[in-house]
């Protein structure tokens, strides 16, 4: 084998070392500013996928 392989070392060893560091997204808190902006995006998503066909026709 080549000089840069070691057995046993393939960098899948420290997979939970750092649990501090990354979050996934279903276990960080949000702020009701985010929830928010949410209900906004969705009414004006609603309105313009629903209303504005139903508006123009």
């Amino acid at each position: 084998m080549s000089d840069d392989h070691h057995a046993g070392d393939h960098g899948h060893d420290d997979h939970h070392a750092d649990e501090s560091g990354r979050v996934t997204s279903p276990m960080q808190e949000f702020s009701m500013g985010q929830v928010t902006t949410g209900i906004v995006v969705l009414a004006v998503g609603l309105a313009v996928t629903f209303g504005l066909p139903l508006f123009l026709a």
